[in-house]
């Protein structure tokens, strides 16, 4: 046996491992190349579905354009969430988008599958809200007074439909028979933690009737929440996130707490399994593991975002930048505002 037979088992193994990763779905927020998802031979072409993927596109070809939306919803979310952290959601151009970051069984990884499968629910619920599939549209499940004494009325976000396809679709390959890992284990708890995140923070929304805005009569529906708070909650979960490990109660597998010390997570809780790397410094063998170099830093800040921090004690350097902003603004009638644009030097520090 060659060393160079070797090395091509090795490299064609990693591969299977990278394609088979359950997050590679959302590279469809990279297909910008193709356009809208309307046949079954687009669900063929699709990049970084697994076969029972494929199979479910084919059977709901017309939600898979709010799935892709939904793969741009996490992406564009992650980014938000984690801008003044070191490892700051950045993607790739290559399968998975967010690197190996997302291979190992960190909190990172925790973080991007519930968003995931939130934006998934999310945003396939929207696409029933406004009419754009014909397989649901609003929930009409809530109807009649309600014991406050408004009326059920107007359009509640179908969110069961949204739930039960991201279950259906995200939650796939852990799902497969033979898939009773830890790291199996851990996606599934993290997914539906994600799809929690927006069940628990459902809101009321109301519009009154009557005379002079006299609210005589209340109409009330369900809605979800901005996609923002949803990626809030999930942040203040990846936060406080419980390390576990795998163990055995009588024939079923489950996940527990590492350190018997602490409390038993819930269902709305991040769960992870490995220590996050400390992110500073690239790696070329992880993709994904960009390092905080030239990384903009707060210097006054003590967090995460602070210089100390983000540059890992490599020091940072300071350069005079021009800004352009919006000032003296009037409002003109009617109806507009007109503003200045006003130049300024700021400092800006970037890690060494």
């Amino acid at each position: 046996m060659t060393e160079e037979y070797v090395l091509r088992c090795v490299l064609m193994l990693c591969c299977a491992l990278l394609s088979a990763n359950a997050s590679n779905w959302l590279y469809l927020a990279k297909l910008s190349s193709v356009g809208s998802i309307r046949d079954e031979e687009t669900c063929e072409r699709l990049r970084g579905l697994i076969q029972r993927q494929v199979q479910i596109c084919k059977r709901s070809v017309e939600v898979m354009d709010a799935v892709r939306r939904g793969a741009q919803l996490a992406i564009d979310e992650c980014q938000f969430q984690f801008r003044n952290r070191r490892w700051n959601c950045s993607t790739l151009e290559t399968m998975p988008v967010f690197g190996k970051v997302v291979t190992q069984g960190t909190r990172e990884a925790a973080f991007v599958y519930a968003i995931s499968a939130a934006s998934v629910a999310f945003a396939v619920t929207r696409a029933c809200s406004s009419g754009e599939l014909e397989k649901c549209g609003c929930d009409h499940n809530v109807h009649g007074v309600s014991p406050e004494g408004f009326q059920w009325s107007g359009c509640s976000d179908n969110i069961a439909y949204g739930v039960a396809f991201s279950q259906s679709f995200v939650d796939v390959r852990e799902r497969s028979k033979g898939q009773s890992s830890s790291r199996a284990l851990m996606n599934l708890h993290n997914n539906e933690a994600g799809r929690k995140a927006i069940l628990s923070h459902m809101r009321v929304e109301c519009k009154c009737h009557g005379v002079s805005g006299s609210c005589e009569v209340k109409t009330c529906w369900k809605a979800m929440p901005p996609f923002r708070k949803v990626g809030n909650v999930i942040k203040e979960k990846f936060d406080g996130a419980t390390e576990v490990e795998q163990r055995k109660v009588g024939s079923t597998k489950v996940l527990v707490p590492r350190n018997s010390q602490f409390k038993p997570h819930t269902d709305e809780d991040l769960v992870y399994l490995d220590p996050s790397p400390d992110f500073c410094d690239y790696d070329p063998r992880t993709p994904g593991m960009l390092g905080t170099v030239g990384r903009q830093c707060n210097r006054t800040s003590k967090a995460i975002d602070g210089c100390e921090l983000m540059c890992c004690g490599r020091g940072f350097q300071t350069q005079e930048v021009e800004v352009v902003d919006r000032c003296s603004c009037k409002f003109h009638w009617c109806c507009y505002v007109k503003c200045k644009q006003c130049r300024k030097m700021v400092e800006m520090h970037t890690c060494r």
